[in-house]
């Protein structure tokens, strides 16, 4: 099975230049245009971030122009929430998040919970496809809730016919760069334990802008670059440079040799130009600000 995997789009309900002079809506259709030949997908994945500003219209952007590219390629559309999300604008949009080629709601399981969140389960050729919820409301880092986990435990006590795949925003892995440890997910041991031993094939995370694979409880965890922008991690450590040039990504599960993943670039004329840029002072002082890695 092959997912074409984007995340952090960022998309308001006004299109134009955001602060740091990227339009999130020209982004998207440069991105989307790239992507149109690529040859057998079967899903297409927005793990979170879908809009900057939580409104109804940016959510109502996503739908238009994701939901035209799930149609013209006529498979699946799935979207989870991230940091940046709001849950009540996402629902009234999206629903479940798990939306079938023509736009209808297709999740043969929703949960539910007085919170909220948006969790649910489908199937794309007998491979079980699980979206979470890893919004933590006004905080930068993720949480899976406990109710989210034992929800997924026990979905997970019956094994798909091909083996699931797990998808939410916050990665459960990082490397020593102190931004990622702070605001990644805050519960990654709670996670594993829930993995360990089940059918889960492959997490497809976002949220940190750039592509990095990982290993959580033997399960391969790939997180996916960003669209909107990229992190570039050339810069000196301790500071956090932005620059411009979204990325997608093609997951293969199954087959000898999967999961594969690789990464497709938008031909952005623009791409590595500097967006902003913080020194260590500034990024210690959003560490404190936003919360402190644990």
């Amino acid at each position: 099975m092959r997912i074409l995997q984007l995340s952090d789009t960022h998309l308001e309900r006004t299109p134009g230049p955001n602060r740091h002079g990227v339009d999130a809506t020209e982004s998207l259709q440069l991105m989307l245009a790239e992507l149109r030949h690529q040859p057998g997908v079967d899903m297409v994945l927005v793990t979170g971030d879908i809009a900057d500003d939580g409104a109804v219209e940016s959510y109502a952007t996503a739908r238009e122009l994701f939901g035209r590219f799930a149609a013209e390629l006529g498979v699946p559309l799935f979207f989870t929430t991230g940091n940046h999300d709001d849950r009540a604008a996402f629902g009234k949009v999206l629903g479940s998040g798990h939306l079938a080629a023509d736009g209808s709601e297709r999740a043969d399981m929703v949960m539910s919970s007085p919170e909220g969140e948006r969790a649910a389960v489908s199937s794309v050729r007998g491979y079980r496809i699980i979206t979470m919820d890893s919004l933590v409301p006004g905080e930068v880092f993720g949480l899976l809730s406990n109710a989210q986990l034992d929800w997924l435990n026990e979905v997970l006590r019956v094994q798909a016919d091909r083996g699931t795949v797990v998808a939410f925003h916050h990665p459960p892995i990082s490397m020593d760069v102190d931004v990622q440890r702070a605001f990644g997910l805050r519960n990654p041991r709670t996670l594993a334990e829930v993995l360990r031993g089940s059918d889960v094939r492959v997490v497809l995370t976002g949220h940190f802008h750039l592509q990095l694979l990982g290993v959580l409880a033997a399960v391969p965890v790939w997180v996916t670059p960003g669209v909107i922008s990229r992190t570039d991690l050339t810069a000196p450590q301790g500071t956090e440079r932005v620059v411009r040039g979204g990325a997608a990504s093609l997951i293969e599960v199954g087959g000898a040799m999967g999961p594969m993943f690789h990464t497709l670039h938008a031909r952005d004329p623009r791409a590595h130009e500097t967006l902003y840029e913080l020194d260590e002072q500034q990024v210690d002082k959003l560490i404190d600000e936003r919360g402190t890695a644990r």
